[in-house]
């Protein structure tokens, strides 16, 4: 449901033309919210209740203990994985090397397929579009608004909710900054970072590689 409410959302945030298309895609995404919303209470809720049928009379405190203790929480820390050839890794530093082959593969051109050499052919002819028009102000608050304040910040510590009060203080000065990365062609290598976090799924723990997770980052 998160996933269709995301995709709703960016619908509507995308149609800017067609302000009635826009209302109406508006109506939608807020109803599918609602009843988002309205699905995770009553899942909490259930939660709850099973929480508390899992409680023994005889000790309620068990579960207490062991949650304020942080002993219900495994370790899931990743220290070999099976390669695509059947063999697996011996340690931490075999592991995340071969999970850096497999993520990040070499760009090689004696490895292009004729998708990946039309792709490079397209990258080395000259642009001859026109420029990019100049960013508005309320294009830079409409972006900034919609990023998620649940979302861990880069390598900078910048929240969504730091930048968005920055804007608030500073709208002009934040426009002309995205302009200026815009009309120069430069944006700060430190944008371009993330730290990714594989996840390891429960009892999978030597795993092949493309049952490793990386959407979680931190």
């Amino acid at each position: 449901m998160r996933k269709k409410i995301n995709a709703t959302r960016r619908r509507y945030q995308q149609t800017l033309k067609d302000s009635n298309l826009r209302e109406t895609r508006k109506l939608q995404y807020l109803q599918k919210k609602r009843k988002y919303e309205a699905t995770l209470r009553k899942a909490k809720v259930q939660s709850w209740k099973q929480y508390c049928k899992a409680t023994t009379s005889a000790n309620p405190w068990k579960m207490v203990r062991k949650l304020a203790t942080s002993k219900m929480r495994s370790c899931n820390t990743l220290s070999t994985t099976r390669r695509p050839d059947g063999t697996v890794t011996s340690g931490m530093a075999e592991t995340l090397n071969g999970m850096m082959e497999h993520f990040t593969p070499a760009d090689e051109e004696v490895t292009d397929n004729d998708y990946h050499k039309l792709i490079r052919a397209q990258n080395k002819t000259p642009v001859t579009t026109e420029d990019d028009k100049p960013l508005t102000t309320a294009e830079i608050r409409d972006a900034i608004y919609a990023m998620n304040w649940n979302k861990a910040p880069g390598e900078d510590g910048i929240t969504s909710d730091i930048l968005q009060r920055a804007y608030d203080l500073l709208p002009k000065s934040t426009t002309a900054m995205y302009n200026g990365c815009l009309r120069t062609s430069c944006f700060p290598k430190i944008w371009k970072r993330a730290k990714l976090i594989p996840i390891v799924k429960p009892g999978k723990e030597t795993c092949e590689y493309d049952e490793v997770s990386t959407d979680k980052p931190a």
